[in-house]
């Protein structure tokens, strides 16, 4: 394509996180440009987040209703080719429809509905649509993670034996949702976040990182969740044990009650000949582990990685890189996807993102371990719809 793609915004206007570290992803390739938005459900505060962004104020939207139908009457020369949904959970699957049945490619924070029914619907339109989905589950994009990919996959490890995924954060540690803090106050809302608080919110992430890592899926599940903080609705403590098809186990830990901690997510692997553990607040780095020698560290951005981690290194060794990059990766790799459709072409076999099977994935993960929790912390089957 010999311009820009175009893309709108639903939420992410002022006062939100998320919506600005998206616009910066977005904006890392210099391949897409924010022409549009519906960026608060408040008309007022979308107009002055528009104001904020130097858009054209008719293309600042007081509802993603009324930006999808103005905007699918916009002549091709303006068209949008994708919008991008920075919306809390509850949010998700109205505009995803609307703006897929309405011909735009969409990318969608994660988790990527309110439930695992709407999940589902989404994922029969995305396939009536044809359109591309991209749900961001940004911690595939680092390098590193790719590499460790690559080195089960390559079978270095031998046969997965054992998989230790965790995610412990400290933020909510108090009810800091009831001093109206926007980001605690609708993730702790189950109208709002869904079934799952804690789980639904980085647990997700923890399941969906070792998915991708060994590339195995779960079979059965026990869940032990808890809720630590009086008066409050959803989990804000889980401890899952998982078993996976081809005999692997495992053990799943998300909290966000765990004074001290930041956003430790991190993953062990352990095989028959050799393990790897990495770490989100350390990203830069690999540790693999061996039978007969010691420990090796794999840094990024050097020769001796496979071609999959550095074909998405950015930068030199020895600067660090790694949250706004592994997001800007997950865009990048949507881009060629969006690029192909807007084009008639056939999307690349290889791109690398999260899409709408993921999101039903995570969907099924946070009911099933909801379930299992409420059943006394019962093992049960990891159905796929």
């Amino acid at each position: 394509m010999k311009r820009k793609l175009r893309y709108g915004m639903i939420g992410g206007g002022r006062g939100a996180f998320i919506g600005g570290v998206h616009r910066i992803a977005a904006a890392m390739d210099g391949q897409a440009e924010l022409v549009a938005g519906a960026f608060s459900s408040d008309a007022e505060r979308s107009k002055a987040s528009g104001e904020d962004l130097y858009l054209d104020p008719s293309r600042v939207y007081g509802s993603y209703k009324e930006m999808a139908i103005a905007e699918a009457e916009m002549p091709a020369s303006k068209r949008l080719d994708f919008v991008v949904i920075v919306t809390p959970n509850f949010q998700h699957f109205p505009p995803a429809k609307l703006f897929l049945e309405k011909g735009f490619n969409v990318v969608c924070d994660k988790p990527v509905t309110l439930s695992l029914a709407e999940a589902i619907k989404l994922r029969a339109v995305v396939k009536k649509t044809k359109k591309v989905f991209v749900l961001t589950h940004n911690y595939t994009g680092n390098p590193m993670v790719r590499e460790a990919r690559n080195l089960v996959k390559s079978g270095a490890l031998g046969k997965v034996r054992k998989i230790i995924v965790e995610y412990p954060q400290g933020w909510l540690a108090t009810a800091l949702e009831k001093t109206n803090q926007k980001q605690a106050a609708w993730r702790v809302d189950p109208k709002k976040s869904g079934a799952g608080g804690a789980m639904g919110d980085i647990g997700t992430h923890a399941e969906n990182l070792a998915r991708y890592v060994t590339g195995l899926r779960l079979k059965e599940i026990c869940a032990d969740l808890s809720t630590f903080v009086p008066g409050r609705r959803l989990d804000d403590d889980g401890s899952i044990l998982l078993r996976y098809h081809g005999g692997a186990k495992g053990i799943l830990h998300a909290s966000q009650i765990c004074v001290g901690e930041e956003n430790a997510l991190s993953i062990r692997v352990y095989g028959e000949k050799g393990g790897l553990e990495w770490h989100q607040e350390n990203p830069n780095a690999l540790i693999v582990k061996h039978l007969d020698k010691p420990r090796e560290v794999y840094l990024r951005g050097n020769g001796y990685l496979s071609d999959a981690a550095k074909k998405i290194t950015r930068i030199p060794t020895g600067h660090p890189e790694g949250y706004l990059e592994a997001f800007g990766n997950i865009y990048r790799e949507a881009f060629r996807a969006i690029d192909a459709e807007v084009n008639g072409k056939a999307i690349p076999k290889d791109v690398d993102f999260p899409t709408i099977d993921d999101g039903v994935e995570g969907m099924v993960f946070i009911e099933t371990a909801v379930k299992s929790s409420a059943l006394g912390a019962k093992w049960l089957k990891f159905s796929q719809p």
